[in-house]
Protein backbone atom coordinates (compact mmCIF):
# COMPACT_ATOMS: atom_id res chain seq x y z
CA UNK A 1 0.00 0.00 0.00
CA UNK A 2 1.35 3.63 -0.28
CA UNK A 3 1.31 6.97 1.07
CA UNK A 4 -1.41 9.55 0.61
CA UNK A 5 -1.65 13.30 0.99
CA UNK A 6 -4.47 14.87 2.03
CA UNK A 7 -4.87 19.00 2.37
CA UNK A 8 -6.64 20.56 4.94
CA UNK A 9 -9.23 22.93 3.75
CA UNK A 10 -6.87 25.52 4.92
CA UNK A 11 -3.67 24.51 3.83
CA UNK A 12 -5.37 23.84 0.43
CA UNK A 13 -6.14 27.54 0.59
CA UNK A 14 -2.80 28.81 1.23
CA UNK A 15 -1.08 26.53 -1.67
CA UNK A 16 -3.76 28.14 -3.71
CA UNK A 17 -2.61 31.57 -3.06
CA UNK A 18 1.02 30.76 -3.31
CA UNK A 19 2.02 31.90 -6.73
CA UNK A 20 2.46 29.69 -9.60
CA UNK A 21 6.35 28.69 -9.52
CA UNK A 22 6.02 28.03 -5.64
CA UNK A 23 2.69 25.74 -5.98
CA UNK A 24 4.88 23.89 -8.78
CA UNK A 25 7.71 23.67 -6.34
CA UNK A 26 5.15 21.82 -3.58
CA UNK A 27 3.21 19.63 -5.87
CA UNK A 28 6.55 18.10 -7.55
CA UNK A 29 8.25 18.13 -3.90
CA UNK A 30 5.05 16.07 -2.73
CA UNK A 31 4.98 13.59 -6.36
CA UNK A 32 8.20 13.43 -7.05
CA UNK A 33 9.76 12.65 -3.24
CA UNK A 34 6.99 12.61 -0.82
CA UNK A 35 5.17 10.12 -2.49
CA UNK A 36 8.02 8.42 -3.90
CA UNK A 37 10.05 7.59 -1.19
CA UNK A 38 7.89 5.14 0.72
CA UNK A 39 8.94 6.76 4.12
CA UNK A 40 7.21 10.74 4.14
CA UNK A 41 10.17 10.78 7.51
CA UNK A 42 13.02 10.07 5.72
CA UNK A 43 12.40 14.04 3.99
CA UNK A 44 11.01 16.11 7.01
CA UNK A 45 11.80 17.52 10.36
CA UNK A 46 10.30 16.51 13.50
CA UNK A 47 9.00 19.75 15.21
CA UNK A 48 9.29 20.22 18.91
CA UNK A 49 7.60 22.56 22.05
CA UNK A 50 3.78 23.14 20.84
CA UNK A 51 4.36 21.73 17.49
CA UNK A 52 5.33 18.36 18.66
CA UNK A 53 3.89 15.44 16.91
CA UNK A 54 3.99 17.40 13.72
CA UNK A 55 6.55 17.34 10.39
CA UNK A 56 7.87 19.65 8.43
CA UNK A 57 8.91 20.08 4.65
CA UNK A 58 11.40 22.47 3.36
CA UNK A 59 11.20 23.71 -0.07
CA UNK A 60 12.86 26.54 -0.85
CA UNK A 61 11.28 29.29 1.40
CA UNK A 62 7.64 28.02 1.39
CA UNK A 63 6.93 24.78 4.68
CA UNK A 64 4.79 22.35 4.96
CA UNK A 65 3.63 21.49 8.31
CA UNK A 66 1.94 18.05 8.35
CA UNK A 67 1.12 15.36 10.88
CA UNK A 68 1.39 11.79 9.75
CA UNK A 69 -0.69 8.89 10.53
CA UNK A 70 1.19 5.45 9.98
CA UNK A 71 -2.02 3.21 10.46
CA UNK A 72 -3.74 4.80 7.59
CA UNK A 73 -0.74 5.49 5.60
CA UNK A 74 -1.54 9.35 5.24
CA UNK A 75 0.11 12.60 5.53
CA UNK A 76 -2.30 15.18 6.67
CA UNK A 77 -1.19 18.45 5.62
CA UNK A 78 -2.05 21.46 8.09
CA UNK A 79 -0.48 24.42 6.95
CA UNK A 80 1.40 25.75 3.60
CA UNK A 81 2.91 29.49 3.53
CA UNK A 82 6.17 31.29 3.95
CA UNK A 83 8.99 30.32 6.20
CA UNK A 84 8.47 34.05 7.60
CA UNK A 85 5.27 33.34 8.50
CA UNK A 86 4.24 29.86 9.28
CA UNK A 87 5.10 29.21 12.68
CA UNK A 88 3.19 32.09 14.35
Amino acid sequence: MRWRVEFDERAFKELKRLGAVERGRVRRFIDDRLLASGSPRSHGKALSGALANLWRYRVGDIRIIARIEDDALVVHVIEVGHRSEIYR
